[in-house]
């Protein structure tokens, strides 16, 4: 793993701010005033702390149409990319106001007309007219979240890697499942894996859960030794270069030689809706015809999204049964890159899921793990 703290790549983060500007140009912004982690590093390339849960809203990165400008909030210039000089970068305070008076020093902060921000707070919805008082404050996230749905080239080799590292860590905790391990044990070794790999930022709570074949959904209470014939769900999700690669599959403790009908014919179910789901990922398809295809195989939807978005975080669509409005609206983009999920349940056999990443082409649908060590279900 590299020690030294360096910025994204020079051709990764300029096609990334290529694509923040042209967003600004078509929702008519001036300036956009950036305060979530995601976004702040897709326009700026530079590598920030992961943080998880949420944080209160404060201007991190200012980026100004007219002239490209970014002005940057760090203490110190390591890490930060060389098309952002130091005097573009200013420090932390306790003060609102002292961040007001860096605003209105930036240069067309008072002429601006809109400026979009991608969150605020009671207390900056009445600082900020104060930094930019001929503006109208709208809504910057959309123009963030259009910019951030279709993946540059340069992002999606960075996908890829994810998706890497995420299946190669998978495959080592299959290869340890064994009757008499725990859950614990195989998450370890996940864990482990991937950061043998470079990556120490998980991207989900759970690598490895006994699934419950009393409960469509829950995990089986308390911590056991695994046995024979258990249906064991894996689940690998990466954060490398803050980009999220993710690939799950579902194991059998004892393998073949623990093989029943009703736990094949679990696995065909799931195998079939997977096929189903990945021939419903046409580009310009709607959101909906995922859901769809739960409903035309006879199987429930489950409570997690059957596709979300991939990228520096989570990105947009996210298609669930919790948000049919949402799904009947999107659509699937050429350039994004999904977290597709088909799931299966059987009343006293437990479920089986499948999950990989798929970038949406201009020729359909492709698998981001089919290059790596994933283990087949």
């Amino acid at each position: 793993m590299a020690t030294e703290v360096l910025p994204d790549d020079h051709a990764l983060r300029s096609g990334r701010r290529e694509r923040a500007l042209a967003q600004m140009a078509a929702h008519d912004l001036d300036v956009l005033v950036l305060g979530r982690t995601a976004n702040v590093r897709y326009v700026t390339g530079a590598t920030l702390l992961w943080l998880a849960g949420t944080q209160p809203f404060g201007p991190a990165c200012i980026l100004v149409r007219a002239t490209g400008a970014i002005h940057l909030l760090s203490t110190w210039d390591d890490g930060i990319p060389e098309d952002i000089p130091r005097e573009n970068l200013f420090g932390l305070t306790w003060n609102p106001m002292n961040t007001i008076t860096v605003l209105q020093g930036i240069d067309g902060a008072a002429g601006a007309l809109r400026v979009g921000t991608d969150t605020l707070s009671p207390m900056f919805a009445q600082l900020l007219p104060m930094a930019f008082p001929a503006a109208e404050i709208v809504d910057g996230e959309v123009a963030m979240r259009a910019a951030r749905r279709t993946k540059t080239a340069e992002e999606l080799v960075a996908i890829r890697e994810s998706v890497a590292v995420a299946g190669e860590s998978l495959a080592k905790a299959v290869a340890e499942l064994r009757p008499g391990v725990t859950e614990k044990e195989l998450a370890g070794v996940l864990l482990e894996a991937s950061a043998a790999g470079g990556v120490t930022t998980p991207a989900v709570q759970d690598a490895a859960w006994l699934t419950n074949p009393e409960h469509p959904w829950r995990r089986v209470a308390g911590e056991r030794d695994l046995a024979t014939g258990d249906l064991v769900a894996f689940t690998s999700g990466v954060v490398a270069h803050g980009y999220i690669g993710e690939v799950g599959r579902t194991h059998l403790v004892g393998g073949e030689a623990a093989l029943t009908e009703p736990v094949a014919a679990l696995y065909a179910r799931c195998d079939t809706l997977w096929a189903n789901l990945l021939d419903a990922c046409e580009p310009g398809a709607p959101g909906q015809r995922l859901l769809d295809v739960y409903e035309s195989a006879g199987e429930p939807l489950p409570p997690m999204a059957v596709a979300r978005g991939l990228g520096l975080g989570f990105d947009t669509p996210v298609i669930t049964s919790g948000l049919p409005a949402t799904a009947a609206k999107e659509r699937l983009d050429v350039g994004s890159v999904l977290a597709v999920t088909a799931y299966v349940w059987e009343s006293g056999v437990g479920a089986v899921f499948h999950r990989d990443s798929v970038a949406i082409t201009e020729n359909g649908p492709e698998p981001l793990s089919e290059d790596t060590a994933v283990p087949s279900s």
